[in-house]
């Protein structure tokens, strides 16, 4: 069989020739369009489901949120694995499917089991939801936020972190997810003062009452009036502090007691659980993720062209 190639090949030397020449220009555009990666992507597809449920400790969140997400998705179609971890209101289920199973099909199937076993979650669950298409391998750069707390205070780079450089960023095809880190979470804080409180009679659920329907647009209906119909709304919507010390908590003889009469509101940094430095100084720090089938190289100038963009 080799003699009868070689042979053949000698007496056809032309169309060899022509066909060698074919395929190495055909692998010189192959390789101009292949992507290129640091490390090539080992992992299974594979679905990440998160939930959160604040104050929860990791033996209630394993009984009452992980072991019924676990539930909903064993007996998925191609599903080898799965896996979760329960921490403080927080839990984690890695559902990993075959090799030949397309990523969005089988984040197609989780989505619709997870919409059924949210039913089965109890009160108290704030988030529930899939994670970003990335892979452990995705995190292909970090971007660092200095704080000079003479100059800017830790809460405003964060929030130029969460709502200036995050959005512009996720805009890029290709970017799977951006997690930031450090700085401080902007919060309306109530604290309340349990010796007014008592003067005045107010309780605890009283504060609770009024504090969960601060803020929001509700809806009256419609009026019909000469023929037409006029819809009716009642604006609440707000993020001035000074509308939230105003809130009206309860009622005595004939008088309005705000909330500020019975609490401290302010706005202070949230609880941190962890931190972020650059260079030994306080910093807010972004982590891209991209997808698995993206170009590193390619996706880190689009990166870096939009992060130019800022100083422009």
């Amino acid at each position: 069989m080799f003699d009868w190639l070689v042979h053949a090949a000698l007496r056809n030397r032309l169309i060899v020739a022509l066909a060698a020449v074919v395929l190495l220009i055909y692998g010189a555009f192959t390789l101009s369009r292949m992507p290129v990666d640091v490390f090539p992507d080992l992992n299974k597809p594979t679905v990440t489901v998160q939930a959160e449920a604040g104050g929860m400790a990791p033996e209630e969140v394993e009984q009452l949120i992980t072991l019924p997400l676990e539930t909903a998705m064993a007996g998925i179609p191609g599903v080898e694995s799965i896996r979760s971890i329960s921490s403080v209101g927080l839990a984690f289920v890695y559902v990993t499917f075959d090799w030949d199973t397309d990523i969005y099909r089988a984040r197609q199937m989780v989505g619709e089991r997870l919409a059924a076993a949210r039913e089965q979650l109890p009160d108290g669950v704030d988030h529930v939801a899939m994670g970003p298409v990335s892979s452990i391998m995705g995190e292909i750069m970090s971007v660092a936020l200095p704080i000079d707390p003479a100059r800017v205070s830790p809460m405003t780079v964060r929030e130029y972190a969460d709502f200036v450089v995050r959005p512009r960023l996720l805009t890029i095809p290709r970017v799977a997810q951006v997690v930031p880190i450090g700085g401080e979470v902007r919060q309306y804080q109530v604290q309340p003062d349990t010796a007014r409180m008592a003067a005045l009679g107010i309780a605890i659920d009283d504060i609770a009452s009024a504090v969960k329907g601060f803020s929001a647009n509700t809806s009256g209906g419609f009026l019909e009036l000469n023929a037409r119909e006029y819809l009716i709304r009642n604006i609440g919507r707000t993020t001035r502090i000074e509308d939230l010390q105003r809130l009206p908590v309860a009622y005595r003889n004939g008088q309005s007691i705000t909330l500020a009469q019975v609490a401290r509101v302010a706005f202070a940094p949230a609880i941190k659980r962890g931190d972020a430095g650059y260079n030994g100084k306080p910093a807010v720090i972004l982590g891209i993720q991209k997808q698995p089938d993206a170009d590193t190289v390619k996706l880190t100038r689009r990166v870096e062209e939009a992060l130019a963009g800022f100083g422009k």
